[in-house]
């Protein structure tokens, strides 16, 4: 079994989080992308309380930035200035890390006063100028696996990353291609990517998404195969969950169709943490 770099999330907190083999899942969950100040409180607020609940660390995530919207007309959030200035804002209030994708490598040096982790989009991974901006700004990287590559080849970013000095790496499985239209999971990915040496995230609700349909429309994905998902994604060995979840998933400005439901969200996490418990103690995580 191969040795996996334990990456620490809010170091200096009262609270960190230790994400690693034998260490208990954790969870990236939130909005996919910032909306009013409302939706991401309420949304903060019930992951809060969960985290204390059930015991499960929780870093919370939104996009201050969709830069991948499949038309110039759908809305791509905030942007910079005013998603930082709530990020922090939710940071503060509710005690959460907070984590949000950035684009841009003049973006790093904004990011990077706000953010517990920065989080490095499917369609950048193999950025260079990205990863290695990122990679200096000295905070804990989520890089997520393109759906277009073979997981061996995320050792690519993982270099990037190790060159500037950054230790502190989590790989994010979040779907392979499969046709055009369409995403699967590929469970062996959580293995081979931990063999890169870091913890590997398993993204349980981008494989739901219907893509060429629209993300407002019902038949766009398919929420009700995320529990299974996590459950194969877990079983396989992942050291972390990402989810997003809304109060309202149909009125959501991004992944209506598929999005996680924020008020059934307990019952997937306490079957999570239980299911998680039990691989850990046969020592498969």
């Amino acid at each position: 079994m191969s040795s996996i770099q334990e990456v620490v999330i809010g170091e200096l907190t009262p609270q960190p989080i230790h994400i690693g083999r034998g260490r208990p899942l954790a969870w990236i969950a939130g909005p996919c992308v910032i909306e009013e100040q409302r939706t991401m409180a309420l949304t903060a607020e019930r992951l809060k309380k969960l985290s204390e609940k059930l015991s499960v660390p929780i870093v919370f995530k939104s996009s201050f930035e969709k830069d991948n919207r499949s038309s110039e007309e759908h809305y791509s959030g905030p942007g910079l200035e005013e998603g930082l200035e709530l990020l922090a804002w939710i940071k503060k209030e509710f005690e959460l890390p907070v984590l949000s994708d950035v684009h841009r490598a003049d973006d790093v040096s904004a990011v990077r006063e706000v953010l517990d982790v920065i989080q490095v989009p499917a369609f950048l991974c193999q950025q260079t100028s990205l990863l290695l901006a990122v990679g200096r700004a000295g905070k804990v990287v989520n890089v997520k696996k393109g759906q277009f590559m073979a997981p061996e080849g995320m050792a690519g970013a993982v270099g990037k990353l190790e060159s500037t000095g950054n230790r502190s790496i989590l790989l994010t499985e979040r779907g392979t291609s499969f046709g055009y239209n369409q995403l699967v999971a590929d469970l062996t990915s959580i293995p081979i990517m931990q063999g890169l040496g870091y913890p590997v995230v398993f993204d349980a609700g981008h494989q739901v998404r219907r893509y060429g349909i629209p993300s407002a429309d019902p038949q766009g994905g398919a929420p009700e195969q995320i529990p299974p998902l996590l459950r194969a994604g877990i079983a396989a060995g992942a050291n972390m969950v990402f989810l997003e979840t809304h109060p309202n998933p149909r009125e959501a400005l991004c992944d209506a169709a598929s999005q996680f439901p924020l008020d059934r969200l307990e019952d997937l996490m306490s079957e999570a943490r239980d299911l998680a418990d039990l691989v850990r103690a046969q020592g498969h995580a």
